[in-house]
């Protein structure tokens, strides 16, 4: 890789990371098409859905994890949420990835479009925050939670995502949780999918290491920064601009498709 591509490479992994930190998603909803669409214009190599898909599975395991850890503290990570999400995600990510390595180039962008399209859809639902009194434990429907977490898994697995922006919309309309437990437990959850994804992805050998190094070092700088901020923010912010996000991003695969 050149110098121009690596500072490309970078840049898309932090800024990508920093809003993932921020939001509470693993970042492929943003890195996927950042990697799609930036490096051609940069004059660089295309990569290819699959190689795209590779490198945001490896980069977004070391990007949940660095905005977990800032979490760590926060109060807002739930231990049963994430048990009862985690077991069935990371084995719906698992079946997911290997099942990719045999899907065409146009196959993985349609489903990353399908998938886009419902997380927006959801996200603009309307949608009554849930107000937790301090010491009140959090009460949801775990089988239901088990369930969409295994779908989640299986779908994104096959993208290189962990679900992060699938988990956050299904966890604030569906299982009506809390958005500062949603934002910060989504991350966790996230992490433990994004280790079935990648496991896949390696064993079908859709990772290129050069670029994905490049991404896992900014991710680890700014996933951080990002959920320290998101943590201050308001949380009706929070939402608009992961809604906005996921909808522009859906309405650019699906034009590219169609």
């Amino acid at each position: 890789m050149d110098i121009t591509s690596i500072i490309t490479l970078f840049l898309i992994g932090f800024i990508g990371s920093f809003i993932s930190g921020m939001l509470g998603v693993g970042g492929a909803i943003i890195k996927y098409p950042m990697l799609l669409y930036i490096p051609p214009m940069m004059g660089m190599v295309t990569f290819t859905a699959h190689e795209v898909s590779g490198i945001s599975a490896i980069e977004v395991l070391f990007a949940s994890f660095a905005g977990v850890w800032a979490y760590r503290k926060s109060g807002y990570l739930n231990k049963k949420l994430i048990r009862s999400m985690g077991i069935t995600i990371l084995t719906g990510s698992l079946f997911g990835s290997y099942v990719s390595g045999g899907l065409s180039e146009s196959n993985v962008n349609i489903v990353y479009g399908i998938l886009a399209i419902i997380a927006a859809i959801m996200m603009f639902m309307p949608k009554k925050e849930v107000e937790l009194q301090v010491g009140q434990p959090l009460s949801f429907n775990a089988p239901l939670a088990a369930i969409l977490a295994l779908a989640v898994g299986i779908a994104s697995g096959i993208i290189g995502a962990a679900g992060g922006f699938l988990l956050i919309p299904i966890m604030l309309v569906i299982l009506k949780i809390p958005t500062r437990i949603t934002i910060a437990t989504s991350l966790a959850i996230t992490f433990i999918s994004s280790i079935g994804g990648t496991i896949g992805k390696i064993a079908t050998n859709q990772v290129l290491y050069g670029p994905a190094v490049v991404m896992i070092i900014a991710s680890v700088m700014a996933a951080p920064l990002g959920a320290n901020i998101g943590e201050k923010m308001n949380v009706k912010i929070l939402q608009l601009i992961l809604s906005i996000l996921i909808l522009a991003t859906a309405i650019k695969i699906w034009f590219d498709i169609l």
